[in-house]
C-alpha cells in the first residue's frame, strides 16, 4: 500500500493519505500521533517500545519529538511504514485508531494473571471484574465496559497461547461453538478453552494443548463463560 504523503512545510497541520477506500483521507497532526499511541497500546507497548520493535531510534515516537520551538513535527513516512510492518497493521486500521477529534480510541482494561483470577474478590457475582487489585493496560476500540485482560501462566494453553501472553476477554460478546473462551467454575478454577458444545444442561470444552484433557461441566458448575476477543501474540 502506498505510504502517506507528508506535508512539505513544517507549519502544515494535516497529512494526506490515499483515498482508495473512502476512509478519512486527511489526518491532523494530533490525529496521526494519537494513532501511533493507539497502535502502540494495541500491542502492549509504549511509544518508545513501538519504535524499538520497528527498528527505529527509541525516541522516534516520544512526545518530545512532536513539537519543537512552537513548530509541529511529524513522523516520517518511513517510520510509519516500519511501525505498520512491525505490527502487521494496515493503513486502514491505522487510520481507524483515532476518532474525528484526534483522540486515540484507547481504554484502560483491568489486567491480572490467570493463576490469580480464581481467587475470591476479583470478580463480582455477575462475573464482572472488581477493580481493586487489578493492574491496567491500554487497549483500543472496546465497547464492552466490563472487558478485562488475563496474563497467561504456564504451558497449558500451548501452542495457541504462550506463557506471558495477554488475552482480552469480553463478557458482553456472544459465545458460539468454536469460540475460545475463559471459564470460571464455582469452585474457583479458571481456564481458557475452546467451546466444543453447549446445551442448556452442560458445556463441553476442548483443550488448546493436546497434552491436557478436555473438560465437561454441568451449567450449574459454571460461574461464567466469556469470549476471548484478542491476544497479544
Amino acid at each position: 500500500m502506498q505510504a502517506p504523503v507528508l506535508p512539505h512545510t513544517p507549519c502544515a497541520n494535516r497529512i494526506k493519505f490515499p483515498n482508495r477506500n473512502s476512509f478519512l483521507s486527511v489526518l491532523t497532526h494530533n490525529q496521526i500521533w494519537a494513532a501511533i499511541d493507539a497502535l502502540a497500546a494495541r500491542h502492549n507497548l509504549s511509544p518508545s517500545g513501538l519504535a524499538k520493535r520497528s527498528g527505529l531510534d527509541p525516541t522516534t515516537f516520544n512526545k518530545s519529538k512532536r513539537a519543537s520551538d512552537g513548530k509541529l513535527r511529524w513522523p516520517s513516512t518511513e517510520s510509519i511504514a516500519k511501525a505498520l510492518s512491525a505490527t502487521g497493521a494496515t493503513l486502514d486500521e491505522f487510520v481507524a485508531l483515532v476518532d474525528a477529534k484526534g483522540r486515540g480510541r484507547v481504554k484502560l482494561v483491568p489486567l491480572i494473571g490467570m493463576a490469580k483470577a480464581g481467587a475470591r474478590g476479583y470478580f463480582d457475582d455477575a462475573g464482572f471484574p472488581v477493580r481493586g487489585g487489578w493492574d491496567e493496560i491500554g487497549f483500543p476500540d472496546l465497547a464492552d465496559e466490563h472487558a478485562y485482560a488475563l496474563e497467561v501462566n504456564g504451558d497449558s494453553m500451548l501452542p495457541v497461547y504462550r506463557d506471558g501472553d495477554r488475552i482480552i476477554v469480553s463478557p458482553a460478546a456472544n459465545v458460539r461453538r468454536g469460540d475460545r473462551v475463559v471459564v470460571k467454575t464455582n469452585g474457583g478454577e479458571v481456564m481458557a478453552k475452546q467451546l466444543a458444545r453447549m446445551t442448556a444442561q452442560r458445556i463441553e470444552l476442548r483443550s488448546l494443548n493436546p497434552d491436557y484433557e478436555d473438560r465437561v461441566f454441568a451449567m450449574s458448575e459454571v460461574a461464567f463463560m466469556h469470549r476471548i476477543i484478542w491476544a497479544s501474540q
